[in-house]
Order: structure tokens, then C-alpha cells, then sequence
């Protein structure tokens, strides 16, 4: 029988390391300032007309025939004034609750894909029971700290309700904080409903500490369509988070210099951002980036680029500016689990933390520029996530320790081996990877040569096979299922 899969305890990150500054304090006024003055002069366009309605009594401009909506510096800052820097994030087990903002790091799995894919059946449509065993490899992996929203979807249940299956999937399967999918009102209302449900919250309460985020991205250039809108104000309205993410390719949906797409970035994450608090004052919200640049050969995506941790890693220092919390993601262009999804990984994981990232959005499994969720990526990225959240740990400096380590260790022949001292820290002295072969080269021969994608097939299937499901009070089980029955027969009537 296999040992184990051993890996670190589940804990909540803080980076103490001072963050890396690649702008200095005036280019950080000066794309700020660009930004707002990009809403005054050219405005954004939002596609839903409540909305546009509600904007306009807060004092924006709007165009009722070009949809454009266009803002005062002085109410998008007065507005971003009331967003909190920082929020808890509830999950079903409260010591998987999550802290995002201030020095705080959340490593969130894939989310989005079309596709799944793993070495045994290639990529392809994934099926109800498979977005189940990534949610059970989500659960079992102790360095990831939030579920996605679904890791890619489920092509064998109807489009329409779909979403019900997941949630109700990713509150018994798993006891961690999980997104929502924030397609719309229903969507993202269904999720709410259904998680005041399993954590016992009256309705009452729910905005007292926020218990779902979804991403909202802006259709960039400078546009919002209708159900990210829809998205938007059904959770600023709960009292729930909204990390508001903008998709800016630098020379596609965005100028090709990174200070021109910044400053885009800047100002689609301010003008929802003023929409959210216009619906409620400390509405909880994050600053999402996902700048990067294209291929100019091809138009194609490229990601995991110099381009983009340096686009990380200037947006961390626009967020904190604004004071408001930093998303990030890790992303790579590669179409298999090979080198250069290894280093594309490394670039965009350096770039989020030596950013400051509070949510490390796409943290592991993502694969082929987003559209497919990889079994094996998840452990692959769960390997560096886990020397990522190593590295961070603080070196422990002890007088005691030092004069130990410096003479008392010290044999005749200067060797440091075998004492006391040593023996008492052997066990935890140092990080043991995830994916070790633990082997010299001739077991390794041996055992079959394995490389790293196909020991990290071996991991996931053992983890699935050591997966336990966490506790649910039946009746709150009961409550669930109801509660999707109920909504899948609506809306099979047409009802929404």
C-alpha cells in the first residue's frame, strides 16, 4: 500500500517581504491620474440600463444612445473611498475562513476552462463527475485555500441550471470557500442562497462578513456587458465580493505599452468599482489584473511573459494606492504539462508575490492560455505553490540556536552530523517536495523513469483514492438538494 501523499498543513499565507517596486511614486500618480482621466474624457460603456440609471443619479454622464457613462475624478474617488482594504471570506469549516488584504496571500484553483484534460484521455468535454473528482483533488490539497467557481464545465447537464449542480457539489464535496460563478443575477444569487444555507447564516446577516466572491470582468476595451453588470449589484447588494477584473492583451484589447494598458486596467476596474459602492456604500471589492501582452506575429495570448510579472507587480502597486486588495493569477501558454508550463508558472507565481497578491486566482491547473483544466497541472502548480508558501516562511533567528549551530555542533573533524541539536529539527529541518522520486537513479530506472507529469498523475489518483468528505449536517444536505430541486424546476418552467 501507498504511503500517503505527504504535504504541508492547511494555513493561511502572509508575506512579509517587502514588496518589489517597479514604478516609482510619481508613474504610479501619473497612470492613476491617466485613468481617471480617461473616465471623464472618454467614459466606459455599460450595457445594462439599470445600471446607467443608477450611475446618473450618483452624478456620472450618460449617453442613453452610445451607452457611454462618463465620471468626475471627484465622485470615482469619493466613491473609492468607502471600499474596505481589507475582508474575511467565511467557509463551511471556520478554519478554512480566508483574510484578503493587507500582507495576506489565498491560492485559488483554476477556474473557467471549456476543456479538462489528464495523461490517460488526453483533453477533451468535461462531464459532471469529473468537475467532482478536480473539486475532491481541490479539498485534499492543503495549499490551495479556495475552489474557482468550477473548474471547467460540465458539458453532460443543461447549460441552464448547470451551476445549481455545482454549487450544491461544491458545498458537500468540499468545506473550503468557493467562488461563485457570477454569469448573471441568477447565477450569482443561486450561490448566495445556497451558501447562507450550509453555513447557517440568517438573511439578515449576510452582509455582516461576506461568504461568496465572483469574478467580474470587464469586457475590455472600456465595456461591461449585462450579466457581469447583473453580477455586480446582486453581490454589492448582499454585502458579498466582487473582484473586478478587467482581460487587457497589450496591442490587442489594450494599448501595446504596458503604462497605456495599466492605465486602461486602472480605469475599468474604477468605473465598476464606483458602480458597486453607487449600489452599496463599502460594497467589498478587489483590484483585479490580468495584464499581459500578445504574440505580434500571430494576435495569439502569450502569457507566463516578463511582460506580465512586470505588469503584476506594477498593479500591486496601483492597489495599494488605491487601497484596495490585488488579484492575480498564474498562467501559461504551453498545451501540456512540460518545461515551459514549469517556468511560465514560475514568471506569473513571482510576479503575484513579490507583488503583494492577496488572491492568486488560476493558482493551479490552469493549461493551454486558459482554456483547459489539467489533473496533472494541479499538482505540478500544488508542488510550486507549496515552495511558494515555504519560501515565504520567515527564517527563525534564535541566539540559543545560532551559538549551537556555530560550536556546539562542530566535531573534531568539523563535520555538523548527529547531534542532539540537528536530530531535534531532522524532521522538519527542511521543504520535501511534493513531487520527489525519493529515489537514487537505479530505483528510479526501476520504477519506471517517470517524469513529472506522469508522478504527478500517480499523486492525483492517489489522492482521490485517500479522499475523505468532510461533514455535513443532513439536514442542511436536505436543505440544499430541496433548494436545487426547487430552482431546476423554475426554471425548466421558464420561471429563471
Amino acid at each position: 500500500m501507498a504511503a500517503a501523499v505527504r504535504q504541508l498543513p492547511f494555513q493561511q499565507l502572509v508575506n512579509r517581504y517587502a514588496p518589489i517596486e517597479i514604478l516609482s511614486a510619481d508613474q504610479v500618480d501619473a497612470i492613476i491620474g491617466a485613468a481617471l482621466t480617461i473616465l471623464e474624457t472618454h467614459g466606459m460603456r455599460f450595457l445594462e440600463a439599470g445600471s446607467r440609471r443608477l450611475l446618473k443619479a450618483a452624478g456620472a454622464d450618460c449617453n442613453e444612445a452610445t451607452l457611454m457613462v462618463r465620471f468626475d475624478r471627484s465622485l470615482v474617488l469619493e466613491k473609492l473611498s468607502l471600499a474596505p482594504a481589507e475582508f474575511r471570506l467565511r467557509a463551511r469549516n471556520s478554519s478554512h475562513d480566508l483574510h484578503i488584504g493587507r500582507n495576506s496571500l489565498v491560492f485559488c484553483s483554476v477556474g473557467g476552462p471549456a476543456f479538462c484534460s489528464d495523461l490517460d484521455r488526453g483533453r477533451r468535454a468535461g462531464t459532471h463527475a469529473e468537475v467532482c473528482d478536480f473539486l475532491r483533488l481541490v479539498q485534499s490539497l492543503n495549499v490551495i485555500h479556495q475552489e474557482s467557481g468550477g473548474p471547467f464545465e460540465a458539458m453532460d447537464l443543461p447549460p441552464e441550471s448547470r451551476h445549481l449542480d455545482l454549487y450544491l457539489a461544491q458545498l458537500t464535496l468540499l468545506d473550503k470557500n468557493c467562488q461563485a460563478n457570477g454569469l448573471g443575477r441568477m447565477r450569482t444569487a443561486d450561490c448566495i442562497e445556497m451558501n447562507r444555507i450550509a453555513l447557517g447564516v440568517a438573511p439578515a446577516a449576510l452582509a455582516q462578513d461576506a461568504l461568496v466572491m465572483a469574478i467580474v470582468n470587464s469586457n475590455s476595451p472600456m465595456q461591461l456587458d449585462i450579466p457581469m453588470t447583473e453580477a455586480v449589484v446582486e453581490l454589492a447588494s448582499s454585502g458579498q465580493a466582487c473582484c473586478i477584473t478587467p482581460f487587457t492583451l497589450a496591442g490587442s484589447m489594450s494599448p501595446v505599452t504596458l503604462a497605456g494598458t495599466l492605465a486602461q486596467q486602472t480605469a475599468e476596474v474604477l468605473a465598476v468599482a464606483t458602480l458597486s459602492q453607487t449600489v452599496r456604500a463599502g460594497a467589498r471589492i478587489v483590484y483585479g489584473s490580468f495584464a499581459s501582452n500578445v504574440d505580434m506575429r500571430s494576435g495569439a495570448p502569450a502569457l507566463g511573459t516578463p511582460e506580465y510579472a512586470k505588469a503584476a507587480l506594477a498593479s500591486g502597486q496601483i492597489a495599494r494606492r488605491l487601497k484596495l486588495p490585488l488579484r492575480s493569477s498564474n498562467t501559461t501558454s504551453s498545451n501540456c504539462v512540460d518545461a515551459q508550463s514549469a517556468y511560465e508558472s514560475a514568471m506569473s507565481l513571482w510576479g503575484a508575490i513579490m507583488g503583494h497578491a492577496n488572491l492568486v486566482y488560476h493558482a493551479a491547473g490552469w493549461l493551454e492560455g486558459g482554456l483547459t483544466a489539467s489533473f496533472e497541472k494541479l499538482i505540478t502548480d500544488a508542488e510550486m505553490l507549496q515552495m511558494m508558501a515555504e519560501f515565504l516562511r520567515p527564517i527563525a533567528v534564535n541566539d540559543d540556536e545560532l551559538a549551537l549551530d556555530a560550536i556546539a555542533e562542530v566535531a573534531p573533524g568539523g563535520h555538523h552530523f548527529g547531534t542532539a541539536h540537528t536530530l531535534a529539527h531532522y524532521e522538519t529541518a527542511f521543504y520535501e517536495p511534493l513531487l520527489s522520486t525519493r529515489q537514487n537513479f537505479e530505483s528510479w530506472q526501476e520504477a519506471g523513469s517517470l517524469d513529472a507529469a506522469q508522478r504527478a498523475n500517480r499523486i492525483w489518483k492517489q489522492l482521490l483514492a485517500e479522499y475523505q468528505q468532510p461533514a455535513l449536517d443532513p439536514a442542511i444536505g436536505e436543505q440544499l438538494a430541496d433548494y436545487v430541486a426547487h430552482r431546476k424546476q423554475a426554471i425548466a418552467a421558464g420561471a429563471g
